[in-house]
């Protein structure tokens, strides 16, 4: 009986240690809720730094490449083309022999100007022969004054017929000169649009062929009118200022984006506007030895349009729209939000430029924007954009 009374004792004394646990638990619950729910209000936010820094915006442009020179070749005297001298494609001298046109017709009239040259020489000898026999004579009266004249006449004719019979020559020499097609530039030659056998003609309206000149291009870039009257309202309105093009602040860009390991020279920019497109031109001389441009491909330019000294600029993603006005949330010195309207310039590789509306060492909010109020306390933590992770 006393070994069940103290199996009842202790469990009593067991209960009522239970009871008195769950009594206390509630108590501290209660109590660390009541400490903690106030700094869980306070949010934490990612700030940056308004720092100004220079800031060049481009715009990327058509542009589209040519030769430097380019070279039609046509024959100069009509014949039959005998022979053709170089291979398609490849790369030619200034002077050397593309084709060969026969040249027997031409060689024959050399021959008959040859001829009629000493025909000529020899009448002009004796017409000199004639006159010097009768200058005694006429000045002794022997014989008439017409007939001396006469002498003379045929003396000055017979030299006007060397001197157009000398003419002929030349002028058949030069064409059986031009029997042989040469190049008149250096370059890469196209592909031949006549073949052996053919008839041509200095008349004809096609080519024998195309020499383009490619160890330099041209890259022709289009900038559309309507960007000068936005740089001048850029230019009147800000701090930017205009850059003109030099090859340093121009880049020739593959079809993925990367530039070309190019070194260009700015030509010239047009202060016409083509009526057809609305286009400027702004040509650009390129350093092509490598043939990594050919005439007639279509490529993007880099351009710089301006640059800014001291500008602010914010991550896209801290922007926010209100009414359609961008605005920005910043944290002052006492950790409170604000909104802040601002106006946007450029985006520039996912960063806005901030035209007004920020100060430097303003802390712009990048992340947890979406919880603010205005007058909000948070806390802050440096933002890190992915780039730097």
């Amino acid at each position: 009986m006393k070994k069940i009374n103290i199996c009842v004792r202790c469990h009593l004394h067991i209960l009522t240690l239970l009871f008195l646990v769950a009594c206390h638990q509630p108590e501290n619950d209660k109590k660390t809720d009541k400490e903690t729910a106030p700094q869980a209000d306070v949010p934490f936010v990612s700030t940056m730094t308004m720092q100004p820094a220079q800031l060049d915006i481009f715009e990327d442009l058509p542009a589209r490449v040519a030769a430097v020179r380019v070279a039609e070749i046509r024959p100069q005297v009509s014949g039959i083309v005998q022979h053709r001298l170089f291979k398609q494609g490849a790369e030619v001298k200034a002077g050397q022999p593309l084709f060969q046109i026969d040249p027997t017709p031409f060689q024959a009239d050399v021959d008959t100007a040859k001829a009629n040259l000493q025909k000529a020489k020899v009448t002009l000898k004796r017409a000199l022969e004639k006159v010097a026999y009768l200058r005694p004579l006429v000045e002794a009266d022997a014989i008439s004054r017409q007939e001396y004249d006469d002498a003379v006449l045929q003396r000055d004719q017979a030299s006007a017929d060397v001197a157009q019979t000398k003419a002929s020559l030349a002028r058949r020499l030069l064409d059986l000169k031009y029997a042989s097609v040469t190049a008149p530039i250096a370059g890469r030659i196209d592909q031949t649009l006549v073949t052996e056998g053919a008839l041509v003609s200095r008349s004809d309206n096609t080519p024998m062929t195309r020499i383009e000149q490619i160890d330099q291009v041209f890259i022709d870039i289009r900038r559309p009118s309507s960007s000068l009257e936005s740089l001048r309202e850029t230019f009147a309105a800000d701090t930017a200022e205009p850059i003109a093009a030099t090859p340093t602040n121009i880049s020739i860009l593959r079809s993925n984006g990367q530039p070309y390991p190019l070194q260009g020279q700015l030509l010239f920019s047009g202060i016409n506007i083509d009526t057809n497109t609305g286009d400027v031109l702004l040509r650009v001389l390129v350093d092509n030895k490598q043939r990594l441009l050919l005439p007639g491909m279509f490529v993007k330019a880099r351009v710089l349009r301006s640059r800014y000294a001291n500008a602010l600029t914010v991550p896209q993603q801290a922007i926010t729209h209100i009414g359609g006005m961008p605005h920005v949330w910043i944290i002052d010195s006492q950790d409170k939000a604000a909104l802040k309207a601002v106006s946007l310039g450029a985006l520039v590789q996912g960063q806005y430029h901030i035209k007004s509306g920020l100060h430097p060492g303003d802390h712009a909010v990048v992340e947890g924007k979406e919880r603010l109020r205005d007058g909000m306390t948070v806390h802050q933590r440096p933002w890190q954009s992915s780039a730097t992770l």
